[in-house]
């Protein structure tokens, strides 16, 4: 790996584009390198992951919504839908957009945390959309998602977004960007236009993620990807974008990030070199916020001892500032209280995630977030005793670079009303690759078959599984087989018309 400075430039200087970002990234995507056998086969652990939640969600709401938009939009050779029957296509961007919300919806998928955080799996629906509709095959998939994996982390590595409050999307667009064109096999030229379009054009505002959170918390990055597919389209006709967009004068770094004097060190790849970022990354094994993951199950764990929590006086939990100030207390968000949030806030509150995680030793996608769950009376009680605190050894241990010491838990205290004392901590979740239950191929098929259990027909997913399986060498025909199709009473109802219709 190489490091790369990146900074503002004023137009007079003439930036080279061999000295660009978008270019760097760029030469990275169209550098074809052969892929590791554990990276491709973790790439077929994330399509299963993702497929896993997408299945949990169809019936949901904002899916049903989305989907509504994307089947307005039939297409030939067209990329398939999850739910769908594989034999009925949609134009790409609108697949990627219909499945994108899907799989974010229940926030289950893979994260990366660094400087900035990220869900890399949210490049996979873009980039499989695009190699199908386009004709590619398993080996071409594979390598999109590759580079669309490496230089997502590589950008939340080196460029922190939530300081300035700009969602982290902006580094999801231009990594599917680099993504469709690694599978592609396009031009280098042609990805730097495209990188530069998509960042240009992804780039909002953290309030998505804040207060009232509402559905757009899934829209964004699926809204995100099919921006990239748009940008790639353009680029390919010829058209450009604005440039540099990292570095230019009136550009991202300077205008929305530290301005013109700051300095960022972006890691990317050299020529020839193996992309294998997607194994810094982790899945989850409870559908919630990933710095939630360790002290669910630390909660899981404490639970036991604590035993009747009417006994509880109070939580502290002694966590990192991201978690502090994200999801929890230090966020002062009332909304992260109120028993009557949506599903999409208490996902971001930790103090009420603790409580019901402590109360029912573990974690459940849907059960956990019920109304009449967070409403109830010894559940509301326990979870306004919870409080966080920002420790400074926590904060170091989310920033460090050293896999072996990076942690994203924290340290509980709970204090009973007769004085004792109960305290444990948890650096990292059970699942995660360090954990005490690493995931491996059969936990995510464990997880798919949870989640698709009463959904998606036995024979569904066997099929689709199998698919995974052979993917390295899944013909164009044979890409059609990564998604299912299920009985259309599992896809729900309750969208209102809009102005895109079948």
């Amino acid at each position: 790996m190489k490091l790369h400075t990146v900074r503002t430039h004023k137009s007079s200087e003439m930036l080279p584009r061999a000295a660009q970002l978008a270019w760097k990234i760029a030469s990275v995507a169209s550098d074809d390198v052969p892929l590791d056998d554990d990276v491709v086969e973790m790439i077929g652990n994330r399509i299963i992951d993702n497929a896993a939640v997408a299945a949990a969600s169809l019936a949901r709401h904002p899916i049903v919504s989305a989907r509504g938009q994307a089947t307005a939009h039939r297409m030939q050779p067209g990329a398939t839908i999850f739910g769908l029957s594989p034999q009925r296509r949609f134009s790409p961007e609108w697949a990627a957009w219909a499945n994108g919300v899907a799989v974010r919806e229940l926030d289950f998928h893979d994260t990366f945390l660094a400087a900035d955080y990220s869900h890399p799996g949210d490049n996979i629906p873009p980039i499989l959309a695009v190699a199908q509709h386009c004709g590619l095959n398993g080996e071409d998939l594979l390598r999109g998602i590759a580079v669309g994996y490496e230089i997502h982390v590589n950008l939340v590595k080196g460029i922190c977004l939530h300081e300035h409050k700009i969602d982290h999307i902006a580094h999801l667009g231009p990594a599917a960007a680099a993504g469709i064109g690694a599978a592609l096999k396009l031009p280098t030229e042609v990805i730097y236009q495209a990188v530069q379009q998509a960042l240009h054009v992804t780039t909002t505002t953290r309030q998505s993620r804040k207060g009232e959170i509402s559905s757009w918390k899934a829209y964004a990055p699926a809204f995100a990807g099919k921006m990239a597919v748009e940008a790639v389209d353009r680029c390919m006709r010829g058209e450009g974008a604005p440039s540099p967009a990292w570095e230019g004068e009136d550009g991202f770094i300077a205008w929305l990030l530290s301005g013109p004097k700051a300095e960022y060190q972006v890691p990317l790849p050299e020529k020839g070199e193996r992309k294998r970022a997607i194994m810094d990354t982790y899945t989850k094994e409870h559908s919630a916020e990933y710095q939630s993951q360790a002290l669910i199950d630390l909660a899981r764990r404490m639970g036991p001892k604590v035993g009747d929590t009417a006994r509880v006086k109070s939580i502290v939990i002694h966590t990192s500032h991201h978690t502090h100030y994200v999801i929890g207390t230090g966020a002062n968000d009332p909304q992260k209280m109120d028993p009557k949030a949506s599903r999409e806030t208490l996902d971001h509150s930790i103090m009420y995630i603790f409580a019901v995680a402590l109360q029912d030793g573990g974690w459940h996608h849907e059960r956990s977030y019920a109304p009449e769950r967070a409403q109830r009376p010894d559940t509301v009680a326990l979870w306004r005793k919870i409080s966080t605190a920002e420790d400074p050894a926590w904060t170091r241990r989310y920033h460090s670079t050293d896999p072996a010491e990076k942690a994203f838990g924290g340290r509980v205290a709970v204090t009973l009303e007769d004085g004792t004392v109960i305290e444990d901590e948890l650096a990292v979740a059970d699942a995660h690759p360090l954990g005490a239950g690493p995931f491996a191929r059969p936990d995510y098929v464990k997880k798919f078959r949870t989640l698709a259990e009463g959904i998606v027909p036995a024979a569904a997913q066997d099929a689709f599984l199998g698919a995974v399986e052979r993917l390295p060498r899944l013909t164009a025909e044979g890409l059609a087989g990564l998604t299912f199709t299920v009985d259309p009473a599992q896809l729900g109802t309750g969208s209102k018309p809009g102005i895109f219709r079948e």
